[in-house]
């Protein structure tokens, strides 16, 4: 009898941390589930696209791994997944098919937490990909996972490397 007393206090917190945590994910941006086909208003969304780079950027410095998917290191798809997956915007897999996710969008009308992909060529096949830290008057700065730096944020008109490479957008956060 006593196990089974045990076995329910058990449930009991298990429920109640699991409720925890999702009280903590609409804190920091989702007020409703990806699931309903609820959209934000504007103000929600650029609320929402702020808490997500807010949330990105407390992870700069940390070391690239590659496949990593954690705190503990990050490649570059496994960096953009970790982050947007917090705020409940369903994103996952390599930087090419990341590619397909969401809508296209310009470079100019490229808003904070939209993704951007990398390739040598126009023809070239995706090799990286970045999210938008800010994008004012064409002054695009990403946050991303480096090989050689980790995460960090770049001003792409002051990375010569960058600036040089062949860019795609792709808008994953509106309509989710």
């Amino acid at each position: 009898m006593a196990g089974k007393s045990l076995y329910a206090k058990f449930l009991v917190i298990v429920s109640l941390l699991a409720s925890g945590c999702a009280l903590h994910r609409g804190v920091t941006g989702s007020s409703t589930s990806p699931h309903t086909g609820t959209h934000y208003s504007n103000k929600d969304e650029t609320q929402l696209r702020n808490n997500i780079t807010s949330f990105a950027k407390k992870h700069v410095g940390v070391k690239y791994r590659y496949g990593g998917k954690s705190p503990t290191g990050f490649d570059c798809s496994g960096f953009t997944t970790y982050v947007l997956r917090n705020f409940d915007v369903p994103v996952s897999g390599p930087s090419a098919s990341q590619e397909h996710l969401g809508k296209k969008t310009a470079k100019g009308n490229a808003q904070p937490g939209d993704l951007v992909f990398f390739r040598k060529s126009k023809a070239g096949k995706v090799f990286h990909v970045a999210m938008v830290y800010s994008n004012n008057g064409g002054d695009l700065r990403l946050i991303h996972s480096t090989s050689s730096r980790g995460v960090v944020v770049d001003k792409v008109s002051e990375s010569s490397f960058w600036r040089s490479k062949v860019m795609t957008f792709r808008d994953v956060v509106s309509g989710r």
